[in-house]
């Protein structure tokens, strides 16, 4: 076993290197085989259900949680000897590590000091086969020394493990380690650094900012455009970035909701399944049509952000849940992005 020192630097998925601030690295894991024909490596073709797994409806107040807000991806390499029996027992530890970290001089709140409670929970609507491990969700609440009402309580922090459809990546690992390659923050880096070095420790396991390319997002936007939303749904818009430029330059272009979805019904061939040439002839027309109103090939920019009525992508790993039919859809795609990272 080693340990990269804190802040150590490492290679995103883009080729990009990043500072993770103190989240180190331990080499302990199962050899990781790429998994041929999966489809984060071979972008042949990919499904979007429109619905969880679980026949039973996801529970709408721990669904409320998870829309709406901005969260960080990560890929993580499989947790060893983690059991959800003793998921109370991992929270009390978390508080108690938390409380020594800021005894050694790296508090995460500036001014009045604050108990930090920590909940440790399943979420077991967040699966896409009976391999999948249910979701674990990890809250940090700030509450003051003299107040003991839980109504005091404010949540600062959220982070949450996820394995939609990882069946390639569970299937290559022993008993002994649990696979939920996928992780979203939604908080301050200081306690995303303090929580992500705690399940390192704990479970040997590796963290990683997790990008998404530019071809990704393209899929997002034909994937997103293709689904259907009960209420008027808002507009697609693709941010692009001009490269080589000395200011920074980028180019917003907004759909029409019901025109982008006309244009990728003519586009797709099978219903409820998309293929890369699709994909290819959904952009392309996009770009013919900006080029013939603004003279500018799209072509030669870079596309750094999605938007629909389903979720909002960036590049730099950033993700919005708007819709919670179509919740376990988009976090199959980003499953499947973060296992063809970890391999």
């Amino acid at each position: 076993r080693r340990g990269a020192a804190p802040g150590s630097v490492m290679e995103s998925a883009d080729g990009a290197m990043r500072t993770l601030p103190s989240i180190g690295r331990l080499s302990r894991g199962p050899p990781f085989g790429r998994a041929q024909g999966r489809l984060g490596v071979s972008l042949s073709g990919r499904l979007l259900p429109p619905a969880p797994y679980s026949q039973g409806k996801p529970d709408p107040q721990r669904t409320a949680l998870l829309l709406g807000k901005q969260w960080i991806l990560y890929s993580v390499t499989p947790l060893y000897r983690f059991s959800n029996a003793h998921l109370r027992d991992y929270a009390r530890l978390l508080s108690a590590f938390i409380a020594a970290e800021k005894q050694k001089g790296l508090a995460v709140e500036i001014g009045v000091e604050l108990d930090i409670k920590v909940v440790v929970s399943s979420l077991p609507d967040l699966k896409g086969s009976d391999q999948d491990h249910a979701a674990i969700l990890v809250q940090l609440s700030s509450r003051s020394p003299a107040s003991l009402k839980n109504s005091d309580e404010k949540l600062i922090w959220s982070g949450w493990f996820c394995c939609v459809s990882g069946d390639d990546l569970s299937e290559t690992v022993t008993e002994d380690f649990t696979c939920l390659p996928l992780f979203l923050v939604n908080g301050a880096e200081s306690y995303t650094s303090i929580v992500g070095s705690w399940f390192q420790k704990t479970f040997d396991c590796s963290f990683r900012r997790l990008a998404i390319s530019p071809l990704n997002l393209s899929w997002m936007a034909a994937m997103w455009t293709g689904c259907k939303v009960d209420k008027t749904a808002s507009p697609v818009e693709l941010i692009f970035s001009v490269p080589c430029l000395p200011q920074p330059l980028d180019i917003s272009y907004a759909i029409h909701a019901e025109d982008a979805k006309a244009l990728w019904d003519t586009v797709q061939k099978t219903p409820g399944e998309v293929t890369q040439e699709e994909v290819d002839i959904f952009m392309d027309c996009l770009y013919s049509h900006f080029h013939r109103h603004f003279k500018i090939h799209l072509s030669a920019t870079k596309l750094v952000k999605v938007s629909t009525a389903i979720a909002s992508a960036h590049c730099d790993g950033i993700i919005k849940f708007l819709q919670s039919q179509y919740l376990t859809g988009v976090l199959m795609l980003l499953t499947e992005l973060a296992i063809s990272q970890i391999q």
